[in-house]
């Protein structure tokens, strides 16, 4: 391992910031995307839409939301709206990007965070969807969030609760969900992962620094697809720490996680 100025969550912020394009619509959920989508507005993407579940349009993220319903996420937006129109906007195919976490995750994307075991007789009872099941299934394109070891990266979830790419190529499509829409990339605290195009199942794309490939074989608890080159993401630059430890999080809510 690498020594390093940054911890973990930080670099998760980070990577996961630099995926949000500027002038572009985004469904955020609670914690790091909000960090992310803050930290996007700031440096790269000022016009950025962040879109939350409770109704929020195009906030300024000046400060740092604690819940998706609350008063930042309305802050200088666009539109105040509320939760049926935010998930009708997404019916209607307006929103281009998607975040969201869980607990488990199989080769084809799909996101257990309702149960771990038995439906009826659970190991552990999870939050559930909330709003995931609608971002995972009828945004362009979403971006999952997850810490990444063989627990959670498992051949098979023991509960869908936001539908990937199902059982393989076209079964998106064959259960009425959008043509071209689907899961595009996973940030871990180790790697970042993409879907090939033929098969939907997941590939590494790149290590994060310090991080060998076979350390993210070894934490996948499945068969990763392996090109020929995998990239190295980049480390956090001193203006996206700066602007994330002082003017995002001072208080170190989530980044003194990591």
């Amino acid at each position: 391992m690498v020594a390093r100025n940054y911890n973990l969550t930080e670099l998760m912020i980070c990577v996961a910031s630099r995926l949000m394009p500027d002038s572009t619509t985004v469904f955020i959920g609670t914690g790091i995307p909000m960090l992310a989508a803050a930290l996007a507005q700031k440096l790269h993407a000022p016009n950025l839409i962040p879109i939350f579940e409770f109704g929020g349009i195009g906030a300024t993220l000046e400060e740092l939301p604690l819940a998706v319903g609350e008063y930042n996420t309305f802050r200088k937006a666009l539109a105040a709206s509320g939760i049926c129109d935010i998930m009708e906007t997404a019916a209607r195919g307006f929103i281009e990007y998607g975040f969201i976490g869980g607990a488990q995750i199989d080769p084809y994307g799909n996101v257990n965070s309702t149960v771990i075991g038995d439906y009826h007789r659970p190991k552990v009872r999870l939050p559930g969807s909330g709003g995931a099941n609608d971002v995972g299934s009828l945004c362009w394109r979403i971006i999952i969030i997850m810490r990444h070891d063989r627990r959670r990266f498992v051949e098979k979830v023991d509960f869908i609760t936001t539908p990937g790419y199902l059982w393989g190529p076209g079964a998106r499509e064959a259960v009425g969900l959008p043509r071209g829409s689907g899961p595009y990339r996973v940030v871990s605290n180790l790697a970042l992962l993409g879907f090939d195009e033929e098969t939907k199942r997941m590939k590494l794309l790149a290590t994060h620094p310090g991080i060998t490939v076979q350390e993210v074989i070894e934490n996948t608890g499945f068969e990763l697809i392996i090109p020929e080159k995998v990239e190295q993401t980049e480390p956090p630059t001193e203006e996206e720490l700066k602007v994330l430890r002082e003017e995002i999080d001072p208080t170190g809510l989530y980044i003194s996680k990591g």
